[in-house]
């Protein structure tokens, strides 16, 4: 089946679009409030928090720049079905106000926001942003007390809508066992810190749209949407930036919804789109070459494989890989307000050449 992608562009604290409960997975990274780089978009939204910076407010200001995404949550809320999960991408901030220097909690603020609306927090993930820096290192150098520790995480926040997804009958099972992932990737992706997902920088012409855009890496998107969907559901992300999640959502053959309120983005992200096919399919190559891999060294360790993958004529560790079904990308149009993927059962046992 082809998936459908529709991008609007909108406010998405309003999503009036989508129908109630119809949604089987969010991801996005938002704004973060109390960094510098969105400032400008937080009090063009909402002119108390200018006032409030400037008089040294900072406690109300990030309050404030909250209350702002506490409606993005509220619609995801209503728009997520009974078992999905919504994952938010948000890191704290670190700044000084007025010769005071502090931390703002925007992971904790939104996860007490959204235990009021009703979700179910899940075990969560930091995502480990390594850098060597210099630097990096905040506050008095060698001299106590007022060197600061360095901020190199981000939060990445997992939620759920109600009780646990349950698939009750033949077709949604099938769907499900085709969309499994690997053992080791299930070793890999199921940690508590991810510090091999690495940051990524936009090749974005405009200085100041890449300043108002919040691109996170592919393989952080495409890791979500395969640990926590399955094959022909909807993703949504309200914040779409540079077209990252549509394009992880493709890869997966997930129907997407995509918001961004920056027209100046529009261009970016159609071509984005149009032009992923070739980035995804290697993307494909080589997720099934690590399999590959993964399998000869542990042939080569002396342990026993049992099981083997039908449609991909490879070995695996369990048996509820046997029947995972990865297809690539065949072609990417847009027709009217949305992108159409049709998909090639061309499986690969490894990694082209």
């Amino acid at each position: 089946m082809p998936t459908e992608h529709k991008v609007q562009f909108a406010d998405s604290s309003n999503m009036e679009r989508i129908s109630d409960n119809s949604i089987d997975l969010m991801i996005t990274s938002p704004p973060y409030p109390m960094v510098s780089m969105w400032d400008e978009m937080f009090i063009d939204q909402n002119k108390k928090v200018n006032k409030l910076m400037e008089t040294g407010k900072s406690k109300d200001a990030f309050e404030e720049m909250h209350k702002k995404l506490d409606t993005i949550w509220e619609e995801t809320y209503r728009v997520l079905r009974e078992g999905g999960i919504a994952c938010i991408n948000i890191g704290d901030a670190t700044r000084t106000i007025k010769k005071d220097f502090q931390l703002f909690n925007s992971h904790s603020r939104i996860i007490n926001l959204c235990l009021s609306l009703g979700f179910v927090t899940l075990p969560s993930i930091i995502w480990r942003k390594q850098t060597n820096s210099p630097n990096k290192f905040m506050g008095s150098g060698m001299l106590p007390v007022g060197a600061y520790v360095t901020l190199e995480h981000e939060h990445i926040i997992v939620l759920r809508k109600g009780k646990r997804r349950i698939f009750n009958d033949e077709s949604s099972k099938k769907v499900r066992r085709e969309s499994a992932f690997f053992w080791e990737e299930r070793n890999k992706w199921f940690s508590d810190m991810w510090i091999d997902v690495k940051g990524t920088k936009q090749s974005l012409v405009d200085n100041d749209v890449r300043n108002r855009s919040a691109a996170y890496p592919f393989e952080l998107a495409y890791r979500l949407i395969n640990m926590f969907s399955i094959k022909g559901d909807t993703v949504l992300d309200p914040f779409l930036g540079t077209g990252t999640t549509t394009i992880a959502s493709i890869s997966s053959e997930r129907n997407s919804i995509g918001f961004e309120i920056e027209e100046d983005l529009r261009s970016i992200i159609d071509k984005n789109i149009l032009e992923c096919s070739e980035f995804c399919n290697k993307f494909i190559d080589l997720r099934v070459n690590n399999h590959n891999e993964f399998i000869e060294q542990r042939k080569e360790s002396g342990k026993e494989i049992k099981y083997h993958i039908k449609y991909h004529d490879l070995p695996c560790i369990t048996k509820q890989e046997t029947e995972i079904k990865i297809r690539k990308i065949g072609k990417i149009e847009l027709k009217s307000s949305s992108f159409l993927v049709t998909y090639n059962d061309n499986f690969q046992s490894k990694l082209e050449t």
